[in-house]
């Protein structure tokens, strides 16, 4: 199989999950352009990939290295592109996480909440909690040591029921 071919089912499998998480990380919600650039960078940085982790958490690391680039990008030309989720009904895939926030307050709050929160919080509580990942996929993707992730998500979890004054964690 060539490395188009390789990446190209990837992209099938995967491109909804990097797209939400895009979304998640960034705020934003036109994130197209930057799931496009995940998957390029993706093709030629193929021989890196060594197996040590699955495909889907290694696309999420290169995922938040776009994203952490775009997002000092836009603040080095003074350009602040989120959309409020309010706005963004209609743009992007069918249940995309703004669709479906936008249904539901308490979810709306939630995704306030998380994103009000420092990075390294907002991090390890969008791969954990909301995109499911194991501790050790989170730690491969965040470049962290499993006690770190574990800490990290145990703090996010305290903080986050602070910001939402009274949310119960598991």
């Amino acid at each position: 199989m060539s490395r188009k071919e390789i990446v190209s089912d990837w992209f099938y499998q995967y491109n909804q999950d990097v797209y939400n998480f895009l979304i998640y990380y960034t705020g934003r919600t036109d994130v197209e352009d930057l799931v496009q650039e995940v998957f390029i960078k993706a093709i030629k940085g193929l021989d890196k990939f060594d197996g040590r982790s699955s495909p889907k958490t290694w696309l999420f690391s290169i995922a938040r290295n776009v994203a952490i680039d775009e997002i000092r990008k836009n603040k080095r030309r003074g350009h602040d592109q989120n959309v409020a989720l309010e706005d963004a009904i209609g743009l992007g895939h069918h249940n995309t996480p703004e669709s479906i926030i936008s249904n539901d307050e308490s979810k709306r709050e939630l995704y306030d909440s998380i994103n009000s929160l420092k990075n390294n919080y907002r991090e390890v509580l969008i791969l954990r909690a909301i995109k499911e990942l194991s501790i050790n996929e989170t730690a491969s993707v965040l470049d962290w040591s499993n006690q770190k992730v574990r800490t990290t998500y145990s703090r996010a979890l305290k903080a986050l029921g602070k910001v939402q004054g009274g949310f119960q964690n598991e």
